[in-house]
C-alpha cells in the first residue's frame, strides 16, 4: 500500500472498554471516539492492536452489551472508505465474524506482516510471545481451542459473560493501578522476541500492544520495536506518515513517560 500524500496510518491498542466499571469506561470510550473523529480526515488507515474490550465473546446471535458508540464510530470510518485493521488481544480473542460482517474490519489472530511505502511492518498484540510465561501460554492454547470455546458458548450468555467479565476486570483493575516500568533489554520479553525475529527477517517496525507501557526501542540494525502503551493511563498511539513513525500521547504530562532507547 502506498500512503496518499498528506495521509497517515494510526496505531492504537489496549482500550479495555468495560473496565473497571461502566462510568470510567464510558469516559474513556468518549475520549477514544473523539480521537478517532479528529484523525478521520487525515487517516489512510487505522490499526487497532488488541484489547479494544476488556472482555468480548461472540455467541451465534449475541454479542456483549454496550460499546455502541465506539462500534458506530468504527462503522462510520469504514463506510467512509478508510480501512481499519483489528488484531485480537488476550481480552478479546473470541471473535467469530461480527467485525468482518457488520463493520467491514478484517480481524487478525496472529502477528502479521504489512508493507507501506516500502517500509516493512510486523504487527501483533504481543501476548504469549517471547520466552517464559508458560502458564499463560498454556491457558492461551485452551482459550483458542475450538472445543473449549464451544463449551463456554453453551453457557447462557448472562452466566458466561458475567463470569468472564468478573475475572477480566479483576485482572485489569490491578494493571490499571500499577505504573509499569521498563525492565531492561534482557528482561523485556517482547524485545527478546523482536531480536529473534530480526535474526530471521528484517522489519523496519515491529509494533505491539499488551505491555501497557509506551516503548520506542531502536535496535543496532535500525529496526524499531514500538509498544503502543494504552488508553487507561497514557492515551498513547503511533503515527506513520509514509516516511517516519512517531510514538506520542494525547496527554502532554505523559510525554516524558514514553520509554525511548537506542541500542
Amino acid at each position: 500500500m502506498q500512503i496518499p500524500p498528506g495521509k497517515k496510518i494510526y496505531f492504537l491498542s489496549d482500550f479495555h472498554l468495560g473496565a473497571p466499571n461502566h462510568a470510567v469506561s464510558l469516559e474513556r470510550e468518549k475520549r477514544i471516539i473523539q480521537f478517532l473523529e479528529d484523525i478521520k480526515e487525515k487517516a489512510a488507515a487505522i490499526v487497532i492492536v488488541g484489547d479494544l474490550f476488556d472482555f468480548w465473546y461472540e455467541y451465534r446471535k449475541v454479542v456483549p452489551k454496550g460499546y455502541v458508540r465506539v462500534l458506530g464510530q468504527l462503522g462510520r470510518i469504514t463506510d467512509a472508505g478508510i480501512p481499519v485493521y483489528f488484531f485480537v488481544g488476550n481480552h478479546d480473542m473470541w471473535m467469530r465474524g461480527y467485525f468482518e460482517e457488520e463493520l467491514n474490519i478484517p480481524v487478525y489472530h496472529e502477528p502479521t506482516e504489512f508493507e507501506w511505502n516500502g517500509k516493512k511492518f510486523l504487527i501483533g498484540h504481543g501476548d504469549g510471545l517471547g520466552p517464559g510465561d508458560y502458564g499463560y501460554k498454556f491457558l492461551k492454547k485452551i482459550f483458542r481451542n475450538k472445543f473449549c470455546q464451544w463449551l463456554f458458548g453453551i453457557l447462557p450468555p448472562a452466566a458466561g459473560m458475567g463470569l468472564a467479565n468478573y475475572l477480566s476486570r479483576k485482572s485489569r483493575a490491578v494493571t490499571g493501578q500499577i505504573e509499569e516500568e521498563f525492565l531492561g533489554e534482557e528482561n523485556e520479553w517482547l524485545v527478546i522476541y523482536c531480536e529473534e525475529i530480526l535474526q530471521k527477517k528484517y522489519f523496519d517496525y515491529l509494533i505491539f500492544g499488551h505491555r501497557h507501557l509506551p516503548i520506542d526501542f531502536k535496535f543496532k540494525n535500525g529496526s524499531r520495536y514500538i509498544n503502543l502503551g494504552d488508553w487507561i493511563r497514557y492515551d498513547s498511539y503511533a503515527v506513520y506518515d509514509g516516511e517516519s513513525l512517531v510514538l506520542s500521547t494525547q496527554l502532554p504530562a505523559m510525554e516524558s513517560k514514553i520509554v525511548k532507547i537506542q541500542n
